[in-house]
């Protein structure tokens, strides 16, 4: 099964995507922030660093990035596939993912770029709501994504809230950021090959079948 990166905008819908390939084929779903309060949590000397790093407001370096991943891809649940969440983030950090990969005799596989217009973008993210306990994201106006009675998590059955980010101007503003830091990856991925572009739809069924066909063709 081809490995997956994902480069989406926010409320693209990489979230309910990943938790859909991850159903149907088994992929194992790694995201750097996970990997980051995992080593937090366990205490470990990658975790200690990370800590001190964050404490301080600073950024965690590329090489503990690197260092979590390459741990994370050894493992025996990523022998089937596995889909990246978060990272890479930035052109250095793809090149050095590239080398790791080349250490490892792992294959890149495909990077998935989900195509979203803004004003579809901006009008999901100001009507999601999220369970405070299970982190399940709910969409107010979705049919598909409605929690089951009003306003309440269909799993943990606890009051849904609204993240304070998901204003229009504060949406606005991180849409056209992420486009903008976004692009020098999706020129280096599109120049290796490996760029393919789905569409955001309305229905999660039909962004869903688009990246079966990538990961299928």
């Amino acid at each position: 099964m081809k490995n997956i990166i994902f480069l989406a905008p926010p409320a693209a819908g990489k979230g309910t995507l990943s938790e859909m390939l991850v159903e149907k084929y088994g992929y194992a779903h790694i995201s750097t922030g996970d990997l980051l309060r995992e080593e937090i949590k366990n205490k470990t000397e990658i975790g200690k660093q990370a800590e001190g790093l964050m404490k301080e407001g600073k950024f965690v370096s590329d090489e503990v990035i690197i260092k979590l991943i390459s741990n994370r891809i050894t493992k025996s649940d990523c022998e089937n596939g596995y889909i990246l969440d978060g990272f890479p983030r930035t052109l250095n950090q793809a090149k050095e993912y590239d080398e790791l990969l080349s250490k490892l005799g792992k294959d890149l596989g495909v990077v998935i770029y989900i195509n979203i217009d803004k004003e579809m973008a901006m009008k999901r993210a100001c009507s999601r709501i999220t369970c405070p306990k299970c982190g399940r994201i709910y969409n107010k106006y979705s049919n598909e994504m409605k929690p089951k009675v009003e306003n309440i998590c269909d799993d943990c059955k606890v009051t849904l809230q609204q993240r304070s980010d998901d204003s229009e101007q504060t949406f606005v503003k991180r849409f056209d950021e992420y486009v903008s830091k976004t692009m020098p990856l999706y020129d280096y991925y599109k120049n290796k090959g490996v760029l393919e572009i789905i569409n955001a739809y309305e229905s999660k069924y039909e962004t869903f079948n688009e990246a079966v066909k990538v990961i299928e063709r």
